[in-house]
């Protein structure tokens, strides 16, 4: 069972999050980017710098991801690929990705690409705040709670 962090666009306090559930967890954790991340170094911690490039580290993700796995990243198009694979993806706000919602929300992110790109609409999410910590940390330890029991029971 491993982390997969896409580091690029992740917030800081998501990451912080994260590096201290996994420790809290003994969970692997694998952050994934094209540039380097001030991630310090611990035992199950592990930093992947890709080349640069467009979808470099999605793609390595991808590949590499299994189902018992958990990705956090906000690109929708990754989710839906991840999501595809069985595998659970989660969002720095804390909204899972799940085969009911991703063909939507990768619907809505297609529509709103090809509004900015016409200049009918400007910006993307609103302010990353307390509420969204919050929710992001929910979703989180419920995941590794759940993932947790399953492999107790196995």
């Amino acid at each position: 069972m491993t982390i997969w962090i896409d580091a690029d666009a992740c917030p800081v306090p998501v990451r912080e999050m994260v590096l201290r559930a996994g420790q809290r967890t003994a969970t692997e954790l694998v952050f994934v980017a094209n540039s380097p991340l001030p991630i310090p170094r611990r035992n199950l911690v592990k930093t992947v710098q890709v080349p640069q490039g467009f979808d470099v580290a999605d793609n390595y993700i991808s590949k590499y991801a299994l189902v018992n796995d958990l990705v956090i990243t906000q690109d929708i198009p990754l989710a839906a690929e991840i999501v595809e694979k069985g595998i659970t993806a989660l969002n720095p706000r804390g909204e899972l990705y799940t085969q009911a919602n991703i063909r939507q929300r990768l619907a809505m992110r297609n529509l709103s690409e090809e509004l900015r790109s016409m200049g009918q609409i400007s910006g993307g999410h609103g302010k990353f705040g307390d509420k969204e910590k919050q929710n992001f940390a929910n979703a989180l330890d419920s995941w590794l709670q759940k993932s947790k029991n399953k492999q107790s029971n196995c």
